[in-house]
This record gives C-alpha cells, sequence and structure tokens, in this order.
C-alpha cells in the first residue's frame, strides 16, 4: 500500500528557505532498515517517521547515515504536516514519543512552537585539531550531551567559517555547534552546525541546536526570550524562550512537495 510522504521547508515561512525535511506518515511501525533506507532515498538532512501511538504519535529521525536521538525541524515538520492533513484538529497539541523522551509541539498563530528538553554545555576543551578544522580562534569551548560548542569573536567569524569537513568527521560527536553575538538588532545571536560524522557536512537549520543556544545566550545576555539565526546558505530563523530546562522553540513551516512512497 502506498505511503503518504511529504516534503516541508522548516524554520521559515516561504518555500526553498529553512531546513528540508522529509515526513512520512505510517499507519505502523516499520523496520530500521526501511526506514534507513527510505532516508538515504531522500537524501535529506532528516527524514521524520510517524505512526500513532498510545495518546499521540511514535516520531523517528533519520539522516542519510544514522538514526539521531533528537531533531527540531523535522519535528516541527512533522507537526505541521499532522495538522495540514487533518490528522490532529487546528487547536490540537501534537505530542511525540521519542528517544529523547516526550515532547510536544503547539500553534501561536502562524507559528509552530516546540518544547524540547535544554540540553546545555559545559567548558571542556575542544579534540586536537578540531579549531583549526574550523579555521577560526575561539572565545569560549565546550561539550552538550550530543554536540561540540565554539563560540567565535563576532557573526562574521561565524559567516565567514570554511571548515575542513574531512576533519570534523573526525571530532567524535554528532556534530559542531558554533555561534557568536549578532552584529545588528534584529537577532541576539547566530550559527551554524556541522555534522559531516553524520552524514550533513552543514545543516541548514538545527532545531535541537538551540536546546543548548537558548540557555547558554539566555545567561550571557540576561533575557529569557531570544531570537535567532542560523547563518548557512539557505537560513532560518528561531524564537527561543528559556522556561527552567525546557526550551521553547519556534518556527515556521511550509509544504513543497506531497507524494507517496511505492515501496
Amino acid at each position: 500500500m502506498p505511503v503518504p510522504l511529504l516534503q516541508v521547508d522548516a524554520f521559515t515561512s516561504r518555500p526553498f528557505g529553512g531546513n528540508p525535511a522529509a515526513v512520512c506518515l505510517l499507519d505502523s511501525p516499520r523496520s530500521e532498515s526501511w526506514m534507513q533506507a527510505v532516508a538515504a532515498e531522500m537524501n535529506l538532512s532528516e527524514t521524520a517517521f510517524l505512526h500513532p501511538e498510545g495518546d499521540g504519535y511514535r516520531l523517528r529521525w533519520f539522516t542519510p547515515e544514522v538514526e539521531v536521538e533528537l531533531c527540531g525541524h523535522a519535528t516541527l515538520a512533522s507537526a505541521h504536516v499532522l495538522w495540514e492533513t487533518g490528522r490532529l484538529a487546528p487547536d490540537a497539541r501534537a505530542s511525540f514519543h521519542t528517544l529523547s523522551g516526550a515532547l510536544g509541539a503547539g500553534r501561536e498563530g502562524d507559528w509552530i512552537v516546540l518544547d524540547f528538553p535544554a540540553t546545555p554545555q559545559t567548558p571542556a576543551a575542544m579534540p586536537p585539531g578540531l579549531l583549526d578544522a574550523l579555521g577560526a580562534p575561539a572565545v569560549h569551548t565546550g561539550r552538550t550531551r550530543f554536540d561540540f560548542f565554539v563560540e567565535l569573536g563576532g557573526e562574521q567569524a561565524v559567516r565567514g567559517l570554511k571548515p575542513d569537513f574531512q576533519a570534523l568527521a573526525a571530532a567524535g560527536a554528532r556534530g559542531i555547534i558554533v555561534t557568536a553575538r549578532a552584529d545588528g538588532p534584529e537577532y541576539d545571536f547566530v550559527s551554524r552546525f556541522f555534522a559531516p560524522a553524520s552524514g550533513i557536512n552543514e545543516d541548514p537549520v538545527t532545531g535541537s541546536a538551540h536546546c543548548c543556544l537558548a540557555p547558554y545566550w539566555s545567561e550571557r545576555l540576561g533575557k529569557t526570550s531570544l531570537t535567532a539565526w542560523q547563518a548557512s546558505k539557505r537560513g532560518g530563523m528561531l524564537r527561543l524562550r528559556v522556561e527552567g530546562d525546557r526550551v521553547r522553540i519556534a518556527g515556521q513551516a511550509v509544504t513543497v512537495l506531497r507524494g507517496e512512497l511505492a515501496a
């Protein structure tokens, strides 16, 4: 039986911006090997797989290479698809069972707000060669549950990075978060996210990275509500609220493709 599949650009209000994710709507669980094969076929940074479970949906995320424990943009895309296809009522909250525990999403006007666990960084030295592979000096380095964390001296240093991806792939983490305070008043901070070890040289917009970035910049800037820009080629804006050990990550989404898997 054909399986519905949609492609959604997340953390953007316009097609071909933000971060694209495929969302596969299942009636029941499928094998990991099948999901990994579909994700490789889609060749996007993440493909999300959903099926009803209990009071919500089981949600899993796969890059073209591996399954990941937490993904923001594909969660936002999944919630968007559930509302758009009528599987959830317009005023209903999306509830997901994931490898990172219970996650939720609600709507605030045109924005979708994700409820994610904070994953704060702790100061840590970088592995030998990592900063050389990035090609810029750091003012702070740390480690999160998933990633290495690097603050640079300014926005232009972040935007101008041209990393050695082969060297970064050997770093020994899911990815590398690079960030700096924004130059202007439109955003509080900017970031980029590199994950060659997970099959993604640069992720366009990384919701899960902001589970670390939001508390980090909240503490340094003395504010709990922040606006962020991920400065990839496609780019994307996020609105953030730090609430204790949770981070509310808000973004917009637009469907760009609707189809069916025949295999």
